[in-house]
């Protein structure tokens, strides 16, 4: 099982303190030094609280690929990026670079979307963003595996190739985030891998959300062995024990280690670990309990 670390990309903090792109390469460094999998970033234009604040972020794509340069082994992709709000063809074209930036390390994540302030502010589609979608994936699946397409759908349509082509001859792996029917669906029918998130430890809701990716495949005569499944956890420092609650790991590389044995017995293909709060001796005790779950 592979294990990943989630890096922030945004504000932190009730003082909204930006977690600049220097402590951004610090962790992912200290991930690939640490002997970690993967790296991952969220996507978002900005979230907006319940008191109605908004904590910004970075564009994803763009930390990516300054990651990619920082680091020499460790994969990297976004976690996922929000397929609405860019042009799925350019969405290809940056995956194409990025891949080749990356010499073959990076995983295009895909979702939907969910945080309706963000689709208001700038102006995207809320009501139809599946749909949005599924045209998105029509268009960037062939273009990344076949180098070209030519596609018309009710959200987005085109006739374009790619090239020069990036490393892979099928181009980079896509990773969809989603539990609808519908999402299932598109992923059953596009994805190498899926993702569900957040967790502590395996729940029946997880475990439900898997039954019916796999009865998606079943629909369309896909053997669901060949979808990578994995899931993101939180983990957080003991010293932070009092903040946190049942669905977060909580402690040092022991106990997240027992965690990981939990997921790895699920039969998970890779955990991308989320920090609360993120630092690098955190990531250090991550990368113990990955140490000794391959040692095992």
């Amino acid at each position: 099982m592979r294990v990943g670390l989630c890096i922030p990309i945004g504000e932190r903090g009730p003082e909204f303190v930006p977690f600049r792109y220097r402590e951004m390469r610090e962790l992912a460094q200290a991930a690939e030094s640490g002997g970690l999998d993967s790296i991952w970033v969220a996507d978002h234009l900005f979230i907006r609280s319940d008191t109605g604040t908004d904590r910004g972020l970075w564009e994803s794509m763009s930390m990516l690929a300054a990651m990619a340069e920082a680091t020499s082994r460790v994969e990297l992709g976004p976690l996922v990026l929000c397929t609405p709000f860019r042009n799925p063809g350019m969405i290809a074209w940056a995956a194409n670079s990025l891949d080749e930036i990356s010499d073959g390390r990076f995983v295009l994540g895909l979702g939907a979307g969910w945080h309706q302030p963000e689709f208001e502010a700038f102006g995207f589609d809320f009501d139809h963003k599946v749909s949005v979608f599924a045209d998105a994936l029509a268009i960037i699946t062939p273009l990344l595996r076949d180098g070209h397409v030519a596609y018309e759908g009710r959200f987005s349509s085109g006739e374009a190739r790619i090239h020069p082509r990036g490393p892979r001859p099928s181009g980079p792996p896509i990773l969809t985030a989603g539990s609808g029917p519908r999402m299932l669906g598109l992923t059953a029918r596009f994805a190498d891998r899926w993702n569900s998130v957040w967790y502590g430890l395996p729940t029946d809701e997880f475990r439900d959300e898997r039954r019916r990716l796999e009865e998606a495949c079943a629909a369309i005569g896909r053997d669901p062995a060949t979808i990578e499944v994995s899931a993101g956890i939180q983990v957080s420092d003991a010293a932070t024990v009092d903040a946190n609650g049942p669905e977060k790991i909580v402690g040092r590389a022991p106990q997240i280690l027992e965690a990981l044995r939990t997921w790895q017995a699920e039969g998970v293909t890779e955990v991308m670990c989320r920090m609360e709060p993120a630092s690098v001796p955190l990531a250090a005790e991550i990368s113990r309990a990955a140490a000794e779950l391959r040692a095992a």
